[in-house]
């Protein structure tokens, strides 16, 4: 368990970290990178079976209200969407 939740803190550092440079309009190379370390940590946690989709989805959202403020509606997903 200790495991998974230093995983998960470093993917919020990492998160936290593209959000920052989104906002101060960093160069698209360098945005893409940060990215694509994004992409592929938590890829290694879903194929590791660290966390699920669903508990990365959750870490996501909560790292873009932190950085970006509250969403300005909520999405409800349907099962016809599903």
């Amino acid at each position: 368990m200790a495991a998974k939740m230093e995983m998960i803190g470093e993917l919020r550092k990492m998160l936290r970290d593209v959000f920052a440079l989104r906002s101060e309009g960093s160069t698209y190379p360098r945005l893409a990178r940060a990215h694509g370390y994004v992409d592929g940590y938590m890829k290694a946690i879903l194929e590791g079976g660290v966390a699920s989709k669903e508990e990365l989805l959750r870490v996501v959202a909560e790292e873009r209200e932190a950085a970006n403020g509250p969403a300005t509606r909520q999405m409800v997903l349907t099962e016809s969407a599903a």
